[in-house]
């Protein structure tokens, strides 16, 4: 049961990485009316319809910068993780001599089954006099 949950849980951190846009477009749909009315930028210039849709916009692309980002780092860190060899390659060859396995041959045999155990046992029915 535990493994499941750690499971699940790992499963949703891969996925959320990947999913992050959706949930901010989920968050932005259930809030959108409160966004309008407080966060946006428009909200003097009903003109324009954007209902929120500016700082949606700009939630978008600071995630998008910072996966970016992440995605930066993480290619830095696998670079300077392969270059980082400070010991030179060596390699030797040594000839070995295989020692040749001889194995035993045995005979394979079935089991013999006794006849007396193999058949069902007798039943005698009682008699009344």
């Amino acid at each position: 049961m535990i493994n499941r949950i750690v499971a699940f849980v790992l499963l949703l951190t891969l996925i959320s990485t990947n999913l992050s846009r959706f949930f901010i477009y989920a968050q932005f749909k259930i809030n959108q009316d409160q966004i309008a009315t407080t966060l946006c930028e428009n909200k003097g210039k009903p003109q324009l319809q954007c209902r929120g849709n500016c700082v949606l916009m700009k939630k978008l692309k600071a995630a998008e910068e910072k996966e970016h980002k992440q995605e930066q780092e993480a290619l830095k860190k696998a670079t300077s993780d392969v270059f980082l060899v400070h010991e030179p390659l060596t390699f030797s060859c040594i000839a070995t001599n295989p020692i040749k396995v001889t194995v035993a041959s045995s005979q394979f045999k079935l089991p013999t089954f006794n006849q007396d155990i193999s058949h069902p046992p007798t039943i005698t029915t009682p008699t009344f006099i």
